[in-house]
């Protein structure tokens, strides 16, 4: 199947008439015909019924013209962006993003976006994922960077890649010498962590559920430098992910496991803002950078 035969069956569909949609095509009454005919020879189902000079739509037809309207459409879309100049995306692309990727990854992202697309202005906002949810249905994001909803919603959402979290602690804490912990070990345990607030907390508390654990919190801290402070000059626990942690800072990074907390990062936005060039544009270096991250296993080395 080639795009001519969908572009060619969309025309006849919308003409239900040979000679015109020829004509509309530039193409010759007898070729039409013969590739509509090898369309429904390819996909075998007839999508025309063709009494004497009448044409009509067969129900297969008809339910065939829904996606294949959706799909030629995606495609020219995609053609327009390729030839489109990149110099002539401009304006104001406003980004949401959570503390973690600001670290680094945004940063990253903003100055390869800018060395294509001067013309744009990128204006970032460190949020927690509620507030990104929130504003992108507001329409006064066009992007969010931050980790999968803990439940379906509005947005849309697109995973990057997965991201282990690891339990950190300082050298003389009493778990420091060793490479793995169970979740049930940590029942107990004295423990500063995100507020109950966060989803990252909320995806930790089910892990704690799921193996009977109960940690004792001690302290909530809503950003990730000084929880690491804290951790550094107390005998207090942390579960962070690997990447957060400064291989200068002298804290140690064990793997968890029984479970292993897992989070997603992810791109989340309003389905309107989507099809704008500039975030596309935008997204197609996040998607870029985070493989590269991904695959270069960027963070401190856990044990």
């Amino acid at each position: 199947m080639e795009l001519r035969h969908l572009r060619y069956f969309i025309a006849l569909s919308g003409s239900l008439n040979f000679t015109r949609a020829a004509e509309r095509l530039h193409v010759t009454q007898s070729t039409l015909s013969h590739q509509i005919k090898q369309l429904e020879e390819e996909i075998g189902v007839a999508l025309f019924d063709r009494i004497g000079k009448r044409v009509s739509l067969t129900d297969a037809g008809d339910e065939f013209l829904h996606y294949c309207t959706k799909a030629l459409h995606e495609i020219d879309l995609g053609l327009g962006a390729l030839r489109q100049d990149s110099s002539e995306v401009a304006g104001e692309l406003r980004v949401g993003s959570t503390h973690t990727f600001n670290l680094g990854f945004i940063p990253d992202c903003i100055a390869s976006f800018q060395g294509r697309h001067p013309r744009v202005k990128v204006v970032v906002e460190e949020l927690s994922a509620d507030q990104i949810a929130a504003r992108l249905q507001q329409g006064t994001l066009d992007l969010g960077i931050a980790y999968r909803p803990s439940a379906p919603g509005p947005l849309q959402f697109e995973p990057l890649y997965n991201e282990e979290m690891v339990l950190v602690v300082a050298k003389k804490h009493a778990l420091a010498r060793r490479k793995r912990v169970r979740m049930v070990e940590l029942h107990r345990l004295p423990m500063v962590l995100l507020p109950a607030s966060f989803a990252t907390r909320q995806m930790l508390d089910e892990c704690f559920r799921s193996c009977g654990a109960q940690p004792h919190v001690v302290a909530e801290i809503n950003t990730l430098a000084p929880m690491m402070d804290l951790v550094a000059k107390t005998q207090l626990a942390s579960i962070v992910a690997a990447n957060v942690v400064n291989p200068l800072s002298g804290l140690v990074v064990i793997r968890l496991e029984s479970p292993t907390p897992v989070r997603t990062p992810g791109m989340l936005w309003s389905p309107v803002a989507r099809d704008a060039a500039a975030t596309r544009a935008f997204s197609t270096i996040v998607r870029k950078l985070a493989l590269r991250s991904s695959l270069q296993g960027a963070g401190p080395r856990v044990r």
